[in-house]
């Protein structure tokens, strides 16, 4: 026997799994919480699956029936939205909400660039983009909380799908006071900064990735300082405090604390990081996310 299940029962659910509260989802809908909850009791019935987990203090959260579900109702909601502006003979213009997911190191350098561009070709398309480390984006992938992430290829296995968009290297990162920042057209070898103190972004797959290139090398760093953030790390270097590696470049080389910093290339023919959208495999993309990729292709798409 055929299930059914309506587009409001949809809409409804889409609703819940965002705001993981049926209160403040009914505010948001402008029904009552009565009828929010009877017509995703009529959704879970006809489906013979819980979509939530019922948390006396935390609210509601997924079930990997309501995570499959999240993920496969977007692409159809919006595509029943087309066709209903279709028939109104409105055109076809994409409009709605977006959310992407965003690797933190890369946030500041790409998501105000996107940002502009997306809202001047798709101006009906709120974007919010979801920041985090490598770990939690996946997540967050998973669970449906943002449909697509621009982030590293570090730790993304293969329940996903990813187009590189660029591959950048890494660099070594010293002082603008250091000896070897009076040179800094010439390139350095990893081995010329053993014993020196060494400035870690400590993320989880990333701090995997810079220790990996001591060890391509045959050395082990002198590990002074564990910082969790980009800028943390360009300052202590800018002040003095060791040496780092890094992939992006500033257009810049001055610090938050003040001081300045002076990248160099690696003689090494160390791995570069991947820049990727990243999507979960079998989830049909809308053409919202679709239009995000286009739009990231245009501006970096040099790496495929």
């Amino acid at each position: 026997m055929t299930k059914s299940f309506t587009l409001v029962q949809l809409r409804y659910f889409g609703a819940v799994a965002k705001l993981e509260n049926m209160t403040a989802a009914a505010a948001e809908l402008n029904v009552t919480q009565s009828t929010l909850s009877s017509a995703l009791g009529r959704l879970e019935q006809e489906l013979g699956a819980s979509l939530f987990t019922r948390l006396s203090s935390k609210g509601l959260r997924l079930t990997p029936a309501g995570k499959r579900l999240l993920l496969g109702s977007q692409a159809f909601l919006e595509d029943a939205e087309l066709l209903y502006q279709s028939v109104r003979d409105e055109g076809e213009a994409l409009a709605g909400e977006l959310v992407v997911g965003i690797y933190l190191p890369l946030a500041p350098f790409k998501a105000p660039v996107i940002l502009q561009a997306f809202e001047a070709a798709y101006p009906n398309v709120k974007v919010s983009f979801h920041e985090g480390d490598q770990e939690s984006l996946r997540q967050a992938l998973l669970d449906g909380v943002c449909e697509l992430a621009l982030m590293y290829d570090l730790g993304v296995g293969p329940e996903f799908g990813r187009r590189v968009l660029e591959r950048v290297p890494p660099h070594v990162l010293v002082s603008a006071e250091h000896p070897r920042a009076a040179a800094p057209g010439e390139p350095v070898s990893l081995l010329d900064f053993a014993g020196e103190p060494f400035i870690l972004l400590d993320m989880m797959h990333t701090r995997e990735y810079y220790l990996d290139m001591f060890k391509r090398v045959g050395i082990s760093p002198l590990v002074r300082h564990k910082v969790s953030g980009y800028e943390t790390v360009r300052s202590y270097v800018a002040r003095g405090h060791g040496f780092s590696l890094l992939n992006q470049r500033l257009l810049h080389d001055s610090t938050y604390a003040g001081g300045a910093v002076v990248p160099l290339r690696i003689i090494e023919d160390l791995p570069p990081i991947e820049v990727s959208l990243v999507r979960p495999l079998g989830a049909k993309p809308t053409k919202k996310s679709m239009a995000f990729e286009q739009i990231c292709e245009k501006l970096y798409g040099h790496g495929s």
